[in-house]
């Protein structure tokens, strides 16, 4: 009995030393998702960047207010409001790049969560590829060891909101 104990508690340490030691070695997540809309670049940029319709094709967004919009975009800040499992939390967007028809950079600052996004817009043939390559890091040392088991789930909700834009602008117009 007490050799399993040991050889339990030997698992459980090995385990927790693997978990920190996620935290001192990896900084950040990172991830791309992309996927490729039937409209013009014009187009979807225009209603990518249209406040007023984002709880249309992110359905987790239950309301976006601005609190200072900036002429030219950059430095303009809102605050969403999301529902994730019928938990709601607030989430501070900072627009860091704009250049239109081409590109988006984002921060957002959510509950122990910063997470950058740098989101383009290149035309292929008459489609639009819209690629966020998306930054994720703790603001604790036990998020930061955590973030990195999340990734899938972290790119998984990206790449389906993503899809959801691409149903969204497709099916309207």
């Amino acid at each position: 009995m007490k050799k399993v104990l040991k050889i339990v508690i030997s698992v459980f340490v090995i385990l927790a030393v693997i978990f920190l030691a996620t935290g001192i070695f990896i900084k950040e997540t990172a991830y791309s998702v992309s996927t490729t809309v039937n409209k013009p670049v014009e187009e979807v940029f225009k209603t990518f960047n249209d406040n007023t319709i984002i709880t249309e094709w992110i359905p987790s967004v239950k309301s976006f207010e601005a609190i200072e919009e900036i002429e030219g975009k950059i430095g303009s800040t809102y605050k969403l409001v999301v529902d994730e499992n019928g938990n709601n939390f607030e989430m501070i967007e900072t627009v860091t790049e704009f250049v239109e028809n081409k590109k988006i950079g984002l921060k957002f600052d959510a509950q122990g969560m910063l997470k950058s996004d740098k989101i383009t817009f290149t035309m292929d043939g008459g489609n639009t590829i819209i690629t966020n390559e998306a930054v994720c890091k703790g603001t604790t040392f036990l998020l930061k060891c955590t973030f990195p088991y999340f990734k899938s789930i972290f790119k998984k909700a990206d790449q389906e909101n993503l899809d959801n834009f691409k149903a969204y602008i497709e099916n309207t117009n």
